[in-house]
C-alpha cells in the first residue's frame, strides 16, 4: 500500500482478503461540498431579497437595478463555467475553491463600501465570474460525482443539504443582521463568513478516488491494483463536443434553466413579495426558513428515491411541487393567510431540495462522469439565461403594476414547461465514438 493511500483511508481484510477501505475518502468530500454549498446559497441568492429593500431606500434605486446584480453575477458565474469544469476536470479544485474564497470575500467587502449603481453590477460580475462560482455546485458536485457511482444518489442528496441550510438559516440571520446593524454591515459578516469557512475546506478537496490509490464509492481495486474509470461499471462518458450533439443534452439543458430562472425569481422576491402581502419582515424571514426547512427534510426523501426510481421521474415531480408551493403563496396574498404562505414556502422548498440531486444524476446517467465537469461547463453560459432575466422580468412587471401576482402566476407556468421538456429527454442512444 503507498503511503498517500493510507493517508486517505484506513483498511482492513474483508471476507476475500482483499484490502477494503474501513471510511471511505469520499464522504470528507461530501461533507465539504454541505459547508461550500451552505456558504454558496448564502452569499450569492439566499440573501438577496433581505438586502433588496434596504438598500434600494437607502440609494434611491429601483427594484429591477438592484436584482439585476445579483443576475449578472449568475450570468458571469455560467460565463466562467465553461473553463471551471474543464479545470475541475483535469485539475482538481482545491486551487478553485481557494480562489472563490478571496475573490468573494474582497467583492463583499467592496460591496459594503459602495454606494454606486455601476460599481455594485461590477463586484456582481467579478464575484459571479470568479468568486463563489467557484466553491458552488458546478464545482462541489462534479467532483462527488467522481468519487461515487453506486451510492451517488445518496452522496450527491446529502452534498447538497448545504443549500438546504443556506436557504433555511442564512435568510433569517441575516435579516437579524441587517435589521440590527445595517446593510453594510450585513456584506461585511458575510465576507468574513466566507473567509473563515471556506479558504480551510479548500485544503481538504481532492479530483477523482483514483488520483489517491482509491476507487469509487470505496470499492476495492480489481487485483488489489488501482485502474481508470470503470467504465464497463458505468454509462460510456461524453465529451461536451460530443454531448452537444444529442437531443438529450439540450432538453435537460432548456429544462432545468427554466426550473433554475423559477427558483432564483422566487428566491430574489420572496421577502417584498411577503411583505408587500401585508406580512412582517420578520415572517417574510421565517417564511423563508420554512422553505429551508422543506429543502433539508427533501434530501432523506430524494437521496432514497434517486436509488430506486428513474431521476427523470423524479425531476417532474419536484418541478410540480415546487409550482404548487408558489401557487399558495399567490392563495396566501389573496387571503392574507400565514398557513398558505408557509405552506407554499414548505413545498417550494421540498421541490427546491430535489433539483441538484435529481439534476446531477441525470446529467451523469445520460453523458458518464469522465468529462462530466467540462458537459456540465459549457451547459452553464445557456442554462443561467432563465435565472437572469426572470428575476429582473418579475422586478419590471412589480414596477410597472405595483403587484408580484402576474410574475408569480408566469412562474408557475415556467415550472409546468420546464417538467415537461424533462419529461420527454433520453439518455443518448449512440455512443461516443459513433459522435
Amino acid at each position: 500500500m503507498s503511503n498517500e493511500q493510507r493517508v486517505f483511508s484506513q483498511f482492513h481484510a474483508g471476507p476475500d482478503n482483499r484490502l477494503t477501505p474501513r471510511f471511505f475518502y469520499g464522504w470528507w468530500i461530501v461533507a465539504a461540498a454541505v459547508l461550500l454549498q451552505f456558504v454558496f446559497l448564502s452569499v450569492s441568492q439566499s440573501t438577496v431579497s433581505v438586502f433588496l429593500r434596504p438598500v434600494v431606500e437607502e440609494l434611491g434605486w429601483q427594484v429591477w437595478q438592484f436584482t439585476l446584480g445579483s443576475s449578472l453575477g449568475v450570468l458571469a458565474g455560467a460565463l466562467s463555467g465553461v473553463v471551471v469544469g474543464r479545470i475541475v476536470d483535469q485539475r482538481g479544485p482545491r486551487l478553485p475553491v481557494l480562489a472563490g474564497a478571496l475573490v468573494s470575500a474582497v467583492c463583499l467587502w467592496s460591496l459594503a463600501r459602495q454606494s454606486n449603481l455601476w460599481l455594485f453590477w461590477m463586484l456582481h460580475l467579478c464575484a459571479g465570474f470568479i468568486g463563489w462560482t467557484l466553491f458552488g455546485p458546478l464545482v462541489v458536485n462534479t467532483t462527488i460525482n467522481k468519487w461515487f457511482v453506486r451510492r451517488r444518489g445518496w452522496a450527491l442528496a446529502v452534498g447538497s443539504s448545504g443549500i438546504s441550510f443556506g436557504g433555511l438559516i442564512a435568510p433569517f440571520a441575516m435579516t437579524l443582521v441587517v435589521d440590527s446593524l445595517g446593510w453594510r454591515n450585513g456584506y461585511f459578516v458575510q465576507a468574513l463568513f466566507v473567509l473563515a469557512v471556506v479558504a480551510p475546506i479548500a485544503l481538504i478537496m481532492r479530483r477523482t478516488p483514483e488520483d489517491v490509490g482509491l476507487r469509487p464509492d470505496g470499492d476495492p481495486a480489481p487485483g488489489g491494483k488501482s485502474g481508470g474509470f470503470p467504465h464497463e461499471k458505468e454509462p460510456p462518458s461524453y465529451t461536451s463536443r460530443q454531448a452537444l450533439r444529442t437531443p438529450g443534452f439540450w432538453l435537460l439543458l432548456l429544462g432545468y434553466s427554466m426550473n433554475q430562472a423559477a427558483l432564483a425569481a422566487v428566491l430574489a422576491h420572496a421577502v417584498p413579495f411577503a411583505t408587500d402581502a401585508s406580512f412582517t419582515r420578520r415572517m417574510a424571514a421565517l417564511a423563508l426558513a420554512v422553505n429551508g426547512l422543506g429543502n433539508l427534510l427533501s434530501k432523506a426523501v430524494w437521496g432514497f428515491c434517486l436509488q430506486r426510481y428513474p431521476p427523470r421521474s423524479l425531476a417532474v415531480a419536484a418541478f410540480s411541487l415546487g409550482g404548487t408551493g408558489v401557487g399558495l403563496m399567490l392563495l396566501s396574498a389573496a387571503t392574507a393567510e400565514p398557513a398558505f404562505l408557509f405552506a407554499g414556502f414548505f413545498l417550494y422548498g421540498f421541490g427546491f431540495g430535489g433539483t441538484i440531486p435529481i439534476s446531477e444524476s441525470l446529467w451523469v446517467t445520460y453523458f458518464g462522469r469522465a468529462h462530466i465537469g467540462a458537459v456540465r461547463g459549457v451547459a452553464q453560459p445557456l442554462s443561467v439565461i432563465g435565472p437572469t432575466v426572470l428575476p429582473v422580468l418579475v422586478g419590471v412587471a412589480y414596477d410597472l403594476q405595483g403587484s408580484y401576482q402576474m410574475g408569480f402566476l408566469g412562474i408557475i407556468c415556467i415550472y409546468l414547461l420546464a417538467g415537461l421538456l424533462v419529461a420527454i429527454s433520453r439518455p443518448p442512444r449512440v455512443y461516443p465514438r459513433q459522435l
